[in-house]
């Protein structure tokens, strides 16, 4: 592939045997996000007519040989099988814990950027929330979850949160501690 254009959603390729022949303005398969579509990748190309070029239609991209394919731009979504990274933390009232997220049996690697995440908590105190965040920033300016309306009462809630370059989230309990448990099931790159 040679480029491809957003706007119309079409591609330039280089046909591969034919190193001089170009074709502009294919038709892109709309499963294909722009992360997949880069210059230097390999394309599957499908044409309706031997005799027409310009009638084809871009499947799909692939590695290109030994050199692999270009590292995709940052913010693809990958889902991944649900992941229990905290189970049943108690979380005292005004107290900030770091957990760290990705490496391991988690299915999130080192180096992405968000996660997708389920938070579920318990607090024995009236109007109990929670603040979660990247490491070591500011608590307030990301999730705030909760605010139970009643104590003894269970919250459930889901998102997508900033991590930090290391893989690690800040939690604070606010008005009353919390038991907390905290599950993922996806990561932007």
């Amino acid at each position: 592939m040679i480029s491809f254009d957003t706007s119309s959603y079409t591609a330039s390729i280089l046909l591969f045997e034919a190193t001089s022949l170009a074709l502009t303005g294919v038709p892109v398969n709309t499963a294909l996000d722009k992360s997949s579509l880069l210059p230097g990748a390999l394309c599957a190309v499908l044409f309706f007519d031997e005799h027409n070029g310009q009638d084809a239609v871009l499947l799909a991209t692939f590695p290109n040989g030994s050199s692999g394919l270009p590292t995709p731009l940052p913010g693809r979504l990958t889902c991944v099988a649900g992941y229990r990274q905290i189970n049943n933390d108690t979380l005292p009232v005004n107290t900030t814990r770091t957990y760290t997220l990705t490496g391991g049996g988690t299915g999130l690697p080192s180096g992405c950027s968000g996660v997708l995440y389920t938070v579920i908590f318990t607090s024995s105190t009236n109007n109990a929330s929670i603040q979660l965040a990247p490491h070591n920033t500011t608590l307030g300016l990301y999730a705030t979850v909760g605010n139970l309306a009643a104590a003894n009462t269970t919250f459930s809630g889901n998102g997508l949160l900033p991590i930090s370059s290391t893989g690690q989230i800040d939690i604070k309990a606010l008005t009353g501690t919390c038991l907390l448990t905290l599950y993922t099931y996806g990561y932007i790159s």
